[in-house]
């Protein structure tokens, strides 16, 4: 049986779980619809799907944690915005203040192919316009710039 379709609506809330918690810290619902903007009534019932779906489980009063699924997504949702952020700016000359706002509404429908055609095109970008890493064809992030020290 095929996976059903995951919504954008699915794919940002993954993306958002994914950046609160990047600091080892708990995300909770409170904190979900603070940032998602809907009340946490709204959020809890997104988090109940999302771990229906097998990409988040949530415990009670020790927040939501995504599953290796679900960080995958949330992955590969952020390569795609900050690929595109890059794409916007140097190629069609997109201000840098503009990107954001344009990449947020493609990153939800850019094909793999595209992606990976784009990704090329740019010579495999590191860093998105604002300074924000982007990650591989891999999901992996890439290695921090090591620190010169002068003797």
């Amino acid at each position: 049986m095929a996976k059903p379709a995951l919504t954008d609506a699915i794919q940002d809330y993954l993306r958002e779980i994914y950046k609160l918690g990047a600091d080892g810290g708990r995300v909770s619902v409170t904190a979900l619809a603070k940032r998602q903007g809907v009340s946490p009534a709204s959020a809890s019932a997104m988090v109940k799907k999302l771990a229906a779906l097998d990409l988040a489980v949530h415990q009670p009063y020790r927040g939501i944690t995504l599953t290796t699924a679900g960080e995958k997504v949330a992955i590969e949702v952020i390569r795609h915005h900050r690929l595109l952020e890059v794409y916007l700016a140097e190629t069609l000359g997109v201000d840098v203040d503009e990107v954001h706002g344009e990449a947020e509404r493609l990153e939800h429908v850019i094909s793999e192919e595209l992606e990976e055609r784009i990704d090329k095109a740019l010579g495999f970008p590191t860093h998105d316009p604002h300074g924000d890493p982007i990650p591989d064809a891999n999901l992996r992030w890439p290695q921090p710039a090591k620190r010169r020290t002068f003797s």
